[in-house]
Parts: structure tokens; C-alpha cells; sequence
């Protein structure tokens, strides 16, 4: 684009301080309404035209709309893609040893805890410039056999990163693709289990916004073919595959389903060793995704306490996914009748949408907002 990246989030505050709706600016500028509304929540990309017409319509500087170099979260990512492991160590030589593997395996896992707190349109750039520098290593550089799986491996990390962070972004034909290649990536290093997950990412992703009948067999195959996954990963790969089940109606296979996630979860004990892409599964997780199934299934009052206790047991840094979840929570009380409560669920999970930088926040409570107004 040139100069700093401009999140849609960032086109939109600066629109609204300006006093102006879309409307206005789309009169403004040679785009439509619509577009600018999918640039503001992450559906399209923001690109430097778009930058361009925004500081035109806004009487601005372009330099103004991008982000602020003093914002604490825009430095930590500015960190992270200036130093990136591949990058440096690849610049010092062709050949690549134990060193570079280890580092892109803490940087993984690095990555991996920022989503817990920063939505995917401004995680996506950072995460995806690691992926891009990981893959080119693992395509030019020269390296032992052992070495190679390792990199391989935290290709394929990365690339389930990527790809959630891409769909949080709601770059949906994107995140399918670097889905695919995680999953290439895994079956190259015959991790199984890290194959399954990639999948059933994918299945998560269909089951939300495409066909839940093709994401149900998605996640059929990736429960079945992760043989030797662990009993928290086993755990995790079930969720899914009864996230979209209850996507697709079917009462029986999503109670079963539930049901195995269950017995998977209980089994799991400190001696047997987890990976730690499932740190974040625990029994609120577990009870979240059950009570998500509940409303898709109609079942809203068996939902309804098992997302409150849930809710109430998250970190207030969390805020996505607990606004999230209250989406789900504000539509259990709409299909029980108290529409009260819905729509002041709803709201708190509006306020916290509006710094989220989350496009699959955005969409879930515009879908929420409209059943109970």
C-alpha cells in the first residue's frame, strides 16, 4: 500500500469523528456505499486508493488516517514483523539450523497469544508476513532432514494462525487457502493430529458462513483421520465437528458429539502430553460451543446457563471472545421470550464490537441486533 497500514476500523473512527456518514463519504469519493461499509468492517481489504478517497473526502492527510506510531499495540506487531526469525536468520547464510526452528516455535506461540486480545484485522498483516517469510526458508534454504520437519511443523502452526486470523478478518476465500496449505505443510511432516486441526478450521469456517452439510464431513474426516491426537486435541476436534452438526440440524450426531467431546476432555490428565495450540481449550470453552449447539438446536434454555456461568469466568483482556459469546448468550434469552435481556446482552457486546477489529464480532452482532429490535 505504501506508507502504514490503515484498518477499516481506522477509515471508519476517522469518518465518524469527521461528522459524516457513509452516505456522504460515498458522495464524495467515486465508491459506493456498500463498498465503503465492507472496507470499514474488514469484508474487503482497505487499499491505498481507498486511503486516498478517504482523506479527500475528509479533508485530511493521509497521514492522519494511518495508525498512530504511539498506539502501544500497533508498535508490539511493528516489533514483530521487524524482526522476524526467518528474515534474519536467512540473511546471514542459505543453510538454516536447530536455532531458526526454535525461534519460529516461540514466535508461533507469541502470535498465537496475541489473538487472544487482538482482533484479526490488525493481526492478519503480521501473522501472514511471518507465514510468507516461514515458507519461503522451507522452499529455498538448506537443512537437515530433522530440522525440516521442525520447520514444516511451524509452517503449518503458522498457517492455522493465519488462516483463523484471516477469517476473524473475514478474508474467506484467503484463510481457505492458507488453511489448505498448513494442511499440505502438516502431511509433509506426518503430524496427523496438526493435519486434523487445520481441517476442522476449515469445517469452523464452512460451518459459519457456507455449507454446514460440507463442513460436517470436513470434520468428520479430520476427527477421524488425527489417529494418536491427544485426548484435549481429540476434545477440540469433536467441538467442531458438533459446531457443525448443530449447523446442519442434526440432533443426533451433535449429542453425540458433545457427548465425545466430554469423555475426550475428562481423559486428559498431566501426564500425558498436549500441544500447546490447545492451551485455550478448557471446560468453559467446552460449555461455550455446548450451549452455541443448544441454540442452534432450539433448545435456548438449556443454553442460557451454560453460557452465563461461562461468560462470567473470562479475563476481562479476552474482550472478543466474550462479546462474542454474548452474542450467543442474547440470542438464547431472544428465542425464550425475554427480549429484555437480549437486547441488553446484546448492547454490551455492540460496545466492545466497536474496538475489536473483528469482522466475524461485527457480523454476529449486526445478525443478533436485527432478531431482537
Amino acid at each position: 500500500m505504501g506508507g502504514r497500514p490503515v484498518s477499516g476500523a481506522r477509515l471508519k473512527a476517522a469518518r465518524e469523528a469527521a461528522g459524516l456518514s457513509l452516505v456522504a463519504v460515498a458522495a464524495r469519493t467515486n465508491f459506493s456505499k456498500s463498498l465503503l461499509g465492507q472496507l470499514e468492517t474488514g469484508a474487503r481489504r482497505v487499499r491505498r486508493e481507498h486511503v486516498v478517497a478517504y482523506s479527500r473526502a475528509l479533508n485530511v492527510s493521509v497521514e492522519t488516517l494511518e495508525a498512530p506510531a504511539t498506539d502501544p499495540i500497533r508498535l508490539a506487531l511493528e516489533w514483530l514483523v521487524s524482526d522476524s526469525p526467518a528474515v534474519r536468520h536467512t540473511a546471514v547464510g542459505r543453510r538454516v539450523g536447530a536455532s531458526l526452528a526454535e525461534e519460529l516455535e516461540r514466535r508461533v506461540i507469541e502470535l498465537r497469544h496475541f489473538d487472544d486480545s487482538i482482533g484479526g484485522r490488525d493481526l492478519y498483516p503480521v501473522v501472514h508476513k511471518e507465514l510468507t517469510n516461514a515458507q519461503e526458508v522451507v522452499r529455498e534454504a538448506s537443512f537437515a532432514e530433522p530440522i525440516g520437519k521442525r520447520l514444516l511443523v511451524a509452517v503449518s502452526e503458522l498457517a492455522q494462525l493465519a488462516g483463523w486470523v484471516a477469517s476473524d478478518a473475514g478474508q474467506y476465500i484467503e484463510a481457505q487457502r492458507i488453511y489448505l496449505d498448513g494442511l499440505s505443510a502438516a502431511a509433509a511432516a506426518g503430524e496427523r493430529p496438526l493435519a486434523g486441526q487445520l481441517l476442522s478450521s476449515l469445517s469452523y469456517q464452512i460451518a459459519n458462513i457456507g455449507s454446514p452439510s460440507d463442513a460436517a464431513i470436513l470434520a468428520r474426516a479430520a476427527v477421524t483421520g488425527a489417529r494418536g491426537a491427544s485426548p484435549v486435541v481429540r476434545a477440540l476436534l469433536l467441538e467442531r465437528f458438533a459446531w457443525a452438526s448443530a449447523r446442519s440440524r442434526d440432533h443426533e450426531e451433535t449429542r453425540r458429539a458433545l457427548d465425545a467431546v466430554d469423555d475426550a476432555y475428562e481423559s486428559h490428565s498431566p501426564g500425558i502430553e498436549e500441544p500447546e495450540w490447545v492451551y485455550w481449550l478448557n471446560r468453559s470453552e467446552i460449555d461455550v460451543m455446548a450451549g452455541r449447539c443448544f441454540v442452534e438446536l432450539g433448545e435456548a434454555c438449556r443454553a442460557e446457563p451454560l453460557l452465563s456461568r461461562a461468560i462470567e469466568s473470562y479475563p476481562p483482556e479476552h474482550a472478543r471472545e466474550v462479546a462474542l459469546y454474548r452474542t450467543w448468550l442474547a440470542d438464547a434469552y431472544a428465542r425464550t421470550g425475554n427480549l429484555d435481556a437480549a437486547r441488553a446482552t446484546i448492547e454490551l457486546a455492540r460496545i466492545a464490537a466497536e474496538g475489536a477489529s473483528s469482522s466475524r464480532l461485527d457480523r454476529r452482532v449486526t445478525e443478533i441486533e436485527r432478531t431482537v429490535a
